[in-house]
């Protein structure tokens, strides 16, 4: 390994948490959730003990079985998956040429588990349409979307079949862990809230939050760093980068519309937002992936929670009336007539602002904030379902869904797994950054990352106009797989010689947004327990391992560490195009666009869609400056597939300012990616828009070229 990229981390770093770790175990309090041991006692002391059964400590703990290690997984709650059985239904990962090893063989089960007609309750598997990921109709042998009670199911598989020992609704006593008082430190035995001690030769924290990494001394940071930090630029506060997840313009902030005494109304920063691109100590909202149903005999309908407050949905009722016109989330098609819903517009399920103490807050106050969310997101179903200020449309279209009876039985429906999409990331040797996305490659890779650098919003707050605006949102996109540092996963070598940490590892802000997906998490946990097993066959610190052995036995359980499918070349290169051609990369986008490039041919890294949502909110505009005024023929040019749509928007503004509009069929493929809109006479600039309005089907922004015509 290049030890001259290690940066200078003890000098950059805002804020950086070191917990001083206690030799002797102290007593802990009782765990507030009920253990639910399998009936043999389970091992206290084995190689590697994991602690969280996320999707990231599940493949782990398979990965360390099949090297022949004794392993146990110790899971808070009742539930192992993480967010995979939590709701994330539909696979957010990009390039899926990316994961490979245990993490695609659990994608590769769930088509396997979809083959059987018992799974297919609500409809035929003929009706299903997925929501744009890959299944096994386009002869895909993986599937990427599915129902969480379909992920519980292959997990539990798994778990009976490699005999993997978990140990449910045990906590980790956060007070202290018993560590050797040598430098760097080595964990000797872990201690539950009801007293339990488990040893291991190795550990490894797969949780969300990282309680076990910080409570062994780990230095971890938590927020947003400056773009000075680490030389990035779209780290730290984003006013100016937050366009899309937006709420309209001229929003009254105020109690009482243009009353400042009256107060903010809730979830408004009175702090907000601080200076583009410094650092500070917020982070990305969180919200439920609810599973929905439209089915009348699996669906329960939203219910109005006993603690509604209906002054936290004034802007959202005021976004409507300012313009909003579409129903705020992405509602994604799952089997079964299901859903997984996300966060869409600018007032949505993303409870912003409300979850800034939940990394390092006690368990007590983390099930408080849990809480709040669910009665928030409940509240808001009700009012989208219900308000007569809601759009009637909006309120007719909302009331067909509800939660699935099938799903979360204990919570009619509603989960206890909250989308943390980031808590506490390590700080170590090596912190992956905006540059590694964008190109800077490691040498020392174990598992490649593939998703846009997406970050939710992390604020709401007053403008100097006076209006309220959601801060935080970045979506840059447009490059391929890159290389995730094995000393991003491991401690500093001064600190922890025998832990791993593949959920909060170590990575800015940014470059965790892209990083944090499922199967990465995945990818990482088996790279992490294979790292394990070695570091106990050679008697060695994880941070010194010989790293070509450990990508060699990765290569050989069919990891992918390197990425080999197509490169930039074969996305048609702009530059070999005649006339002047604008990529996605260079539009400026309204609404939620989605990053892709599973199509071709497209001109660059990727191109971008809308998700078929059909509401007319997102709009690309091209805007190019033509070397001379004159006339031009513009072409659109985009991958066709058959569920794009037959009816694409797409307006042109001439020399003389008269807008003239086309409907482009994007799904015919005799086009071949590319139609001519015209010739058109344009002075020293020339705009072009694509939208989705009325659209029939996905709508595709790749690229617009600009041919001159001979006078």
């Amino acid at each position: 390994m290049n030890s001259s990229q290690t940066p200078l981390l003890s000098r950059t770093i805002k804020r950086i948490f070191v917990v001083t770790t206690a030799v002797a175990l102290t007593v802990g309090r009782p765990a507030s959730v009920e253990a639910q041991d399998a009936p043999q006692q389970p091992p206290r002391s084995v190689d590697l003990v994991i602690y969280g059964g996320t999707s990231s400590g599940i493949a782990a703990a398979v990965a360390a079985k099949r090297l022949g290690l004794s392993v146990i997984v110790i899971e808070p709650s009742d539930r192992v998956g993480g967010l995979t059985t939590g709701g994330l239904g539909q696979t957010d990962i990009g390039n899926k040429s990316a994961i490979g090893g245990i993490a695609r063989e659990f994608y590769e089960d769930i088509a396997t588990y979809y083959q059987s007609p018992n799974t297919w309750d609500w409809q035929r598997p003929d009706q299903y349409r997925s929501g744009g990921q890959s299944t096994t109709a386009s002869g895909e042998s993986a599937m990427w979307t599915f129902e969480p009670s379909a992920a519980s199911t292959v997990y539990q598989q798994w778990i009976e079949r490699d005999q993997i020992p978990v140990v449910y609704g045990k906590r980790l006593d956060r007070s202290a862990v018993t560590m050797t008082r040598s430098k760097p430190a080595k964990i000797l035995a872990i201690r539950m809230e009801t007293g339990e001690i488990y040893r291991g030769k190795m550990f490894l924290d797969a949780t969300y939050e990282g309680d076990l990494m910080a409570t062994a001394g780990v230095s971890f940071t938590i927020g947003r760093e400056a773009n000075t930090t680490y030389g990035e630029t779209l780290n730290g506060v984003q006013t100016r980068h937050a366009r899309s997840h937006q709420l309209y313009p001229g929003i009254d902030p105020y109690v009482s519309p243009g009353d400042p005494s009256s107060g903010l109304l809730p979830h408004i920063d009175p702090t907000g937002p601080g200076a583009d691109g410094e650092a500070d100590e917020r982070i990305q909202a969180y919200c439920f992936r609810m599973c929905l149903t439209d089915h009348p005999e699996n669906r329960i309908p939203f219910q109005k929670p006993d603690s509604y407050n209906e002054k936290w949905y004034e802007l959202l009722l005021r976004n409507f009336e300012a313009g909003e016109k579409s129903v705020p989330w992405i509602n994604s098609a799952m089997p079964n007539r299901k859903t997984d819903t996300n966060n869409r517009t600018g007032f949505s399920t993303d409870f912003i602002g409300q979850n800034y103490d939940y990394p390092e807050a006690s368990y007590q106050r983390r099930q408080e904030i849990i809480d709040e969310h669910r009665r928030y997101q409940q509240g808001l179903m009700w009012t989208l379902a219900n308000h007569p200020r809601v759009p009637a449309n909006i309120r007719r279209e909302v009331s067909r869904w509800g939660t699935c009876k099938d799903e979360f039985t204990d919570g009619e429906g509603w989960q206890d797994q909250l989308y943390i999409r980031e808590a506490r990331r390590m700080v170590s040797d090596y912190v992956m950054t905006q540059k590694n996305c964008q190109g800077e490659a490691v040498d020392d890779p174990v598992g490649l990352a593939a998703y846009t650098m997406d970050s939710h919003n992390q604020q709401r707050y007053v403008d100097d106009e006076g209006h309220v605006r959601n801060e935080g949102d970045v979506q840059v996109g447009g490059f391929p797989p890159y290389g995730i540092s094995y000393r991003s996963i491991v401690p500093r070598r001064d600190q922890v010689s025998n832990l791993l940490v593949p959920v909060c590892l170590s990575a800015s802000h940014i470059a965790f947004g892209s990083i944090r997906m499922e199967p990465v998490f995945m990818v990482l946990g088996q790279s992490a327990a294979t790292a394990a097993a070695q570091a106990i066959e050679k008697g060695v610190a994880v941070q010194v391992i010989d790293y070509q052995a450990l990508a060699q036995q990765l290569a050989a359980d069919k990891q992918v560490l390197h990425y080999t499918g197509p490169p930039k070349s074969l996305g048609i290169d702009a530059k070999d195009l005649q006339g002047i051609v604008v990529d996605n990369s260079d539009c400026e986008t309204t609404g939620t666009w989605v990053s892709s490039n599973s199509s071709s041919p497209r001109v660059g890294y990727d191109y971008l869609h809308d998700n078929n949502e059909q509401q007319g909110d997102c709009v690309a505009t091209y805007t190019v400056e033509l070397p001379k005024p004159g006339e031009y023929e513009v072409f659109l040019r985009w991958p066709p597939f058959p569920n794009r749509s037959t009816r694409t928007p797409v307006t042109i503004t001439d020399r003389d300012g008269i807008v003239q509009q086309q409907l482009v069929n994007q799904r015919a493929s005799k086009s071949k990616g590319v139609q001519s809109l015209g010739v058109y006479a344009f002075e020293q600039s020339a705009v072009v828009q694509i939208s989705n309005a009325n659209a029939d089907g996905y709508v595709v922004a790749d690229a617009i070229q600009f041919i001159p015509q001979s006078p």
